[in-house]
């Protein structure tokens, strides 16, 4: 029986954002979501025989039923107003990142109004200071959720899978913020078009490192599309830190309908493997008839963003567990940042899923 050759979507566009720095604890450092990536993971899937396909421009009908309009608004004008800003000039920050964050806390309950500068607006949508805004960071958002929405075409076309090549990735993205190198949210856009495609119930399966806190909060009070994460304990100190833990599980329409199955520091292939066959069985069970797979490698041993062990067989192992539940499904390309593995890290997984 020959082996499933997933197809794989990709746009030239994705690799227009450049974030350059990220910043941590009021440190530069070197970003690690590159565009670099798009060439290392295109090579391999090319190498093994995976067929390639650019994405087509897709409305914004899906992606504004996702996220809050002001906020594909800012997104989508941040670049140019920060250029058109002091910032180059008075600190050399050609990147948009804020200073201030609304919170709760710094406006105990006053009544608020829309900041006039964008240094000061910037922090009511993004969340932490590692997320940047550049010139071109809207354009290859934008192309990744198309990436996303071509391979479902594809999928509700009669493609048993297909695997979309976004960067930047996107679970962290929430219904009006971002955060985490996470702009747009490509697996929800993707879990949507599901069910528009005519997919009663969808579940989103997430293997990244990290927990999906945008995709989770996207569908938490839901039942038509379930979320389910393997990830590091955020209890351990671990983005999303105040989120992710096991017994969030859902509210309202969506009580049941959300599982986070944090692993500890370490943990190697065999409980991983496990948490991604309990989850399978879950969905399964749950009378589900799409799927998206939010496939982060950043669980490798080598990524730098590792707190898990998780080896090149392991991947390609759940690839096969999630390819057996028999699903539809769309898998969209999440984190994974060790460019001399990562290529190699997301072929293992679509060989894995396609049998």
């Amino acid at each position: 029986m020959n082996q499933y050759r997933m197809p794989v979507v990709w746009s030239p566009a994705t690799r227009d954002h450049d974030p350059r720095n990220e910043v941590w604890v009021g440190v530069a450092t070197t970003g690690t979501e590159v565009a670099a990536r798009v060439d290392a993971i295109l090579a391999a899937v090319t190498g093994a025989g995976h067929p390639v396909t650019e994405a087509a421009t897709h409305p914004d009908d899906v992606l504004a039923r996702v996220h809050e309009p002001s906020m594909l608004t800012f997104l989508a004008e941040a670049a140019e107003r920060w250029r058109q800003g002091p910032y180059a000039d008075l600190v050399g920050q050609t990147r948009v990142v804020p200073y201030l964050f609304t919170t709760p806390a710094m406006t105990a309950g006053l009544p608020t109004r829309k900041a006039v500068a964008i240094h000061a607006e910037a922090g009511s949508y993004v969340y932490d200071t590692m997320t940047l805004v550049g010139p071109g960071t809207w354009e290859a958002a934008r192309a990744a959720v198309d990436c996303a929405l071509t391979a479902t075409d594809l999928v509700l076309a009669g493609e048993r899978a297909a695997y979309a090549l976004c960067r930047p990735p996107g679970h962290h993205a929430t219904p009006a913020g971002f955060g985490g190198s996470c702009y747009l949210n490509n697996a929800a856009v993707a879990a949507e078009a599901l069910r528009a495609g005519g997919h009663d119930r969808v579940a989103v399966i997430d293997i990244d490192a990290h927990q999906g806190n945008g995709t989770a909060a996207i569908f938490y009070d839901r039942a038509d599309v379930l979320y389910g994460s393997v990830h590091v304990d955020p209890g351990a100190g671990w983005f999303p830190h105040v989120v992710g833990y096991a017994d969030e599980t859902g509210a309202r329409a969506g009580a049941g309908a959300t599982r986070n199955v944090p692993l500890p520091e370490g943990t190697g292939d065999a409980p991983w493997l496990e948490a991604v066959g309990g989850l399978a069985d879950w969905v399964v069970a749950e009378g589900c008839s799409g799927l998206v797979v939010s496939l982060g490698v950043d669980a490798a041993a080598d990524d730098p963003e590792s707190p898990l062990l998780v080896t090149a067989d392991a991947y390609r192992a759940a690839g096969t567990v999630l390819g057996g539940v028999g699903l539809p499904a769309v898998v969209v390309q999440e984190g994974g940042y060790h460019l001399p593995t990562l290529g190699g890290l997301v072929a293992a997984y679509l060989d894995g899923h396609g049998g």
